[in-house]
């Protein structure tokens, strides 16, 4: 959905030099065709095939957007599959540390709370989330003493980060007039903080963000996720929702804020459980949940910002 991630990162922690073996010299069979190049001449290894990434995001892309005009109804479907998928990729990095997921009600559960949430709104989608932790509760009893606590944080983990975080997607549709512009505005705007992020942080990035969680993340990737949230917001808000413009700039500012964070949970979610890609859904791009990193958690605070402030 998104090109590569995030706010202020330098090709995440796909560059060379994380790779296995990866030297980050132009021989290297895992670099790309296509180099940027900084403003002192200087190449810049993204750490991946740029323009099939790119690609790749596109079509992802377009399949959403067709999903949500003119029929939103059908990005239910999106969302229950982005469950599905998720939560298969999740399960595996949970088993590496010998933990286990309640896949069966957490799968039935998190396509209910999605028809819930547009269906039924956020009354739904409560209930069905409070239902969903009853059943996984109950399933995981079959399984004893041995593990309990870590296999039910697991399991709760899961179902509030992915089913849950998504179903707040679907709330934005709900809105009568322009529910599908809110839910259209709420994706540029953070896209928008991937691709300023992206670009500003390998071409001037230098000051390193967290360099404990993600090595690659920078103070000036981070500006420039800023910047492409704040324009992107403004003129969203201005040409689809017939908002103020300062109701954009808050709105880019409070989802580069929640992407940022979003972004640096999955990768200390996956370096806690030793894993580098969530999976290999999408080509140049890893693991769906590698791109859901961001979304997830600025859905939930575009939701509350639009709510407030429209």
């Amino acid at each position: 959905m998104t090109l590569p991630s995030s706010s202020g990162s330098e090709g995440d922690d796909h560059s060379p030099e994380h790779r296995p073996g990866g030297s980050g010299d132009d021989s290297d069979p895992a670099g790309q065709r296509f180099v940027l190049h900084k403003p002192g001449g200087e190449p810049v290894r993204t750490g991946r095939n740029l323009p099939v990434a790119i690609a790749s995001g596109c079509v992802l892309g377009a399949l959403v957007f067709f999903s949500i005009f003119p029929w939103p109804q059908l990005f239910t479907i999106i969302t229950s599959l982005a469950v599905l998928i998720g939560l298969r990729e999740v399960n595996r990095a949970f088993a590496g540390k010998g933990m286990g997921l309640a896949v069966v009600p957490l799968a039935a559960g998190g396509v209910a709370m999605q028809v819930a949430a547009y269906f039924g709104g956020t009354e739904w989608l409560v209930g069905a989330t409070a239902l969903t932790a009853i059943l996984t509760l109950v399933w995981r009893l079959r399984g004893g003493t041995e593990g309990f606590v870590a296999d039910v944080a697991a399991n709760l983990f899961t179902l509030v980060y992915l089913p849950f975080l998504l179903g707040t997607w679907l709330l934005l549709t709900s809105h009568p007039e322009d529910g599908q512009y809110r839910l259209i505005t709420f994706i540029v705007v953070t896209i928008s903080s991937d691709i300023g992020g992206y670009f500003a942080g390998i071409l001037l990035g230098r000051h390193k963000m967290a360099p404990v969680i993600s090595p690659n993340k920078t103070w000036e990737g981070f500006g420039g996720s800023v910047v492409g949230c704040a324009v992107a917001g403004a003129l969203c808000v201005v040409l689809m929702l017939d908002g103020p413009w300062w109701v954009g700039v808050v709105l880019g500012l409070a989802t580069v804020l929640a992407a940022t964070v979003g972004d640096l949970i999955e990768s200390l979610f996956k370096r806690d459980l030793g894993v580098k890609d969530m999976g290999r859904f999408m080509p140049g791009h890893g693991g769906l949940m590698d791109r859901l990193d961001s979304l997830l958690i600025a859905g939930p605070v575009a939701w509350m910002v639009l709510s407030l402030l429209l």
